[in-house]
């Protein structure tokens, strides 16, 4: 059965022992677990991975149904799933398991997971989908707690300080921590204090990265470049995803001899989610069929150099995607 965040509220009551908790945003399930699901349950919490139960089954299932692992409430949280971890869910949910909870934490499922399938479909099972907060929402929590702390804060302050979490509750909170530690002594904290407390979380992805070059966007793409300090090792995955974006690009522009590009990004497979067609369609208009071939190579090339130059590979990497960016395609 799915249920929202703001939902959850409706669960504190109901005899719900099976919970799928799916997506990226973690700060959202964790203040779901901490202010809901814990009730009554917070002193026997115990987080497993997928693999520790599955190594060990039988072990596992046989304390579980006896308890003589257990004594009063408990909450397992299991995390780093797969779609084998149902099998636990059909092995246990016809046991007399009440006075324990099951949160299974996973990163984003596709719709034909088997997992988020059945968790959807049945109605003593609890399907919660957790999704990237915007800013609104995130500067609402920085607002509440700025007055609760009563520190005088502007309006162009709280916007730089909710950007540079980039829609994620854990890094919003700990840089409202440290911003409270700052204010101890204080009830003003100033632009200049903003910038030199908060860090921008690592925060600009490697796909966001990946995105901004292919566009060309340069002011996006210099902003990232300069607020992250990337390994010689991440240098190889910004490689992957800026190739497998520009071989979507030239799939595109190779249907593009036949339909239009809006009913390209409505037939690309796998299908492209609805928040991305608008920078691919940015992407399919800044490359032609002939550069994109190149680039491809390119990137190819590129990661064999980078490979063979580990200590300035960063800066090899860096070149490439400046060449990029002000290049005319």
């Amino acid at each position: 059965m799915i249920f929202k965040p703001y939902q959850i509220l409706k669960l504190k009551d109901k005899k719900f022992n099976f919970f799928l908790l799916y997506g990226q945003n973690d700060g959202q399930k964790n203040d779901v677990i901490d202010q809901i699901l814990k009730n009554d349950f917070t002193n026997n919490i115990y987080r497993y991975d997928e693999e520790d139960i599955l190594s060990n089954f039988e072990n596992f299932f046989s304390e579980l149904l006896n308890k003589s692992f257990f004594e009063d409430k408990k909450i397992i949280i299991i995390s780093r799933v797969s779609d084998k971890i149902y099998h636990l869910v059909e092995s246990v949910k016809n046991t007399n398991i009440d006075d324990i909870k099951i949160i299974i934490n996973s990163k984003p499922l596709d719709k034909k997971s088997k997992l988020r399938s059945n968790f959807e479909k049945e109605s003593d099972l609890v399907c919660i989908p957790f999704y990237s907060e915007d800013n609104s929402s995130l500067a609402n929590i920085a607002n509440n707690f700025f007055k609760e702390k009563k520190i005088a804060i502007s309006r162009e302050m709280l916007n730089l300080l909710v950007e540079r979490c980039r829609g994620d509750r854990i890094n919003l909170k700990n840089e409202l921590s440290k911003i409270e530690s700052f204010a101890l002594n204080k009830k003003k904290v100033s632009i200049d204090d903003i910038l030199k407390l908060t860090n921008l979380s690592e925060n600009y992805s490697f796909s966001e990265l990946a995105d901004a070059c292919l566009s060309k966007n340069k002011k996006k793409t210099f902003l990232i470049i300069n607020e992250n300090n990337f390994s010689s090792e991440d240098c190889v995955i910004i490689i992957r995803f800026i190739l497998n974006k520009a071989k979507r690009i030239f799939d595109i522009k190779m249907m593009e001899k036949e339909k239009n590009v809006d009913e390209c990004l409505a037939n690309y497979r796998p299908p492209i989610f609805w928040k991305d067609k608008e920078t691919v369609r940015q992407q399919v208009k800044h490359w032609s069929l002939e550069n994109i071939k190149k680039l491809i190579i390119l990137l190819n090339d590129l990661e064999l150099s980078v490979k063979k130059n580990t200590l300035i590979s960063v800066n090899i990497l860096n070149n490439f995607i400046l060449e990029q960016v002000g290049s005319n395609n």
